[in-house]
């Protein structure tokens, strides 16, 4: 039996997909063994650039967030990446796939350096517990 996959969310605010990408680039050997969900126009930035499987999701955002949501109530995500643009005027707003985060103890990266960890920490294994919610 191979090492468990996790489900992870990969998501930028427009200002910041240069810097998701770059990321996906740096961390592909990592992020290459495990399932990839994103909007449809990042999911496709990232696989032009990295060459990465990334699940594209519908181009309305709204729906996407309320559907990523979902999936984290039903245990479908172990883990979200989301590089936000603090000079976003709805910056302070939470939505909902950062609050069923908050409810259902999903981690969160919100900006690089929170990436660059929980990144390394799942290549640790340090997610490994998800196998036994989902």
């Amino acid at each position: 039996m191979g090492e468990p996959t996790v489900n992870i969310v990969l998501l930028a605010d427009n200002p910041k997909n240069e810097l998701l990408v770059n990321f996906c680039i740096a961390y592909s050997q990592i992020l290459g063994r495990h399932q990839m969900f994103s909007l449809f126009n990042t999911a496709r930035l990232i696989r032009d650039a990295t060459r990465l499987q990334v699940e594209a999701l519908s181009t309305e955002i709204a729906s996407s967030f309320d559907q990523l949501a979902s999936r984290v109530m039903y245990n479908e995500i172990d883990a979200v990446i989301y590089l936000r643009d603090p000079l976003r005027s709805s910056y302070d707003a939470p939505n909902a796939l950062l609050r069923e985060c908050d409810k259902h103890a999903i981690p969160f990266a919100t900006n690089i350096a929170t990436a660059e960890i929980l990144v390394l920490a799942i290549d640790r294994g340090d997610l490994d517990w998800r196998e036994l919610v989902r």
